[in-house]
């Protein structure tokens, strides 16, 4: 389906695509780098688990300012330009990462690149989003999504062949990569065709949210949980394998590989199955499907069975996050789909940054970071299916042409 889809698309529409996806593949390898080396820079800094946590922390609480700065730049100057600023930014605070003299700077641009890292979701979904036919929207949401799991599979490789050569702060230099897009971007990518018919529009983004505040609240608290689905199953998984399980570098990465496949199976085929039976349900579906898996995922001994559930924990979280990119600019106001969408996942983002941290002080009240992580994923997947439960369906809309009959404030 996906390649019939991208041989019927213009070429215009393909690049969005693919710019979009390598654009949030890249901002997850930059982030996911951090998730394989907390123990080794906690030890280099002298520090305990939980403060490299922080860092974390802080770069899922500053993702909302990105997101709105960012996206309010895209609707007023268009996505194409706003998404290679951002993209060369995220590429320059992941590199500087590795030039960290102490805990205190590595914390502050930690979090200067979660502003960067926030900004490139909401911009890429909506220039993908827009740019695309809407019988597309399902399966190309997917695919958009998956590219952050494409960036933990990416991540996973490099940290499982490169590390013991490079250490983590060689880690780090690699994540000047990213900015070889931003030539693709310049040199093949055109705006949005929703973009252009509402080009120089006055867009009173305050006043937006005023109106729409009941769609705002309600997006931010589903995108919390969310974020509390995929981050409370992927942060700090390798710390549990390293610290329950007892693994080896060469270990963690291969489960985590393992996963990270699973997630980019999930992205389509729930992407591709929400157009088929609608967001909402194939958001229910995948959530609570992933409750009978976590005592698997968690507690099992045997590294076949961890590496299966890893496969499909990973296989309904990110199932359930493939149908997000089309959702949410579906639901979201037209005159400023590329704020919206971006800001109130990244608010959703913020309310859950604490995640990381809340799990490290779960791990020493329970006695291990399985018991913490699953706890946390259980509760996150019961309150998806209740918020998909209780919202609309819009995935017939034609965002094009909705854009071009309503001009905006």
């Amino acid at each position: 389906m996906l390649g019939n889809m991208l041989r019927g698309a213009t070429r215009e529409q393909r690049n969005a695509v693919i710019a979009a996806y390598l654009g949030w593949t890249l901002d997850a390898f930059d982030f996911f780098l951090l998730i394989f080396l907390v123990t080794d820079i906690a030890r280099s800094f002298n520090c305990s688990v939980s403060a490299i946590t922080w860092a974390i922390t802080l770069t899922l609480a500053l993702r909302p300012v990105g997101a709105f700065l960012f996206g309010r730049l895209a609707d007023h100057y268009g996505r194409r330009p706003v998404l290679m600023v951002d993209v060369a930014c995220y590429a320059i605070l992941g590199f500087a990462t590795a030039f960290a003299p102490n805990l205190w700077t590595f914390l502050v641009i930690r979090a200067l690149f979660g502003i960067a890292m926030g900004g490139e979701w909401g911009v890429g979904a909506s220039l993908t989003m827009e740019s695309v036919p809407k019988e597309a929207r399902g399966i190309v949401s997917g695919l958009l999504q998956a590219g952050y799991p494409s960036g933990l599979l990416l991540a996973s490789a490099v940290y499982g062949l490169l590390y013991p050569y490079l250490g983590w702060r060689g880690m780090f230099m690699v994540g000047i990569l990213p900015a070889l897009l931003v030539l693709f971007i310049r040199r093949y990518v055109r705006e949005a065709p929703g973009f252009r018919r509402g080009q120089g529009r006055r867009i009173r983004t305050l006043a937006l949210l005023r109106e729409h505040w009941r769609l705002a609240l309600y997006a931010m608290l589903f995108m919390m949980a969310m974020n509390l689905f995929s981050h409370g199953t992927q942060d700090l998984y390798p710390t549990m394998l390293k610290v329950d399980k007892g693994m080896r570098p060469g270990l963690i990465s291969a489960i985590n590989f393992i996963a990270a496949g699973g997630a980019i199976l999930g992205g389509l085929f729930f992407g591709a199955l929400s157009q088929r039976i609608g967001r909402r349900r194939a958001l229910i579906l995948g959530a609570l499907l992933a409750l009978p898996i976590l005592p698997f995922w968690a507690f099992s001994s045997s590294v076949y069975l961890l590496g299966a559930a890893a496969f499909a924990m990973q296989f309904m979280v990110q199932g359930c996050w493939g149908i997000i990119p089309a959702h949410l600019n579906e639901l979201s106001p037209p005159e400023a789909r590329g704020t919206f969408p971006g800001t109130v996942y990244q608010l959703g983002n913020f309310l859950a940054s604490y995640n990381a941290t809340m799990q490290a002080q779960l791990e020493g009240v329970y006695g291990s970071y399985g018991a913490a992580l699953s706890l946390v994923a259980a509760t996150a997947a019961v309150f998806i299916a209740i918020f998909a439960y209780i919202g609309r369906e819009a995935r017939q809309i034609d965002m094009a042409e909705y854009t071009a009959h309503h001009p905006g404030p």
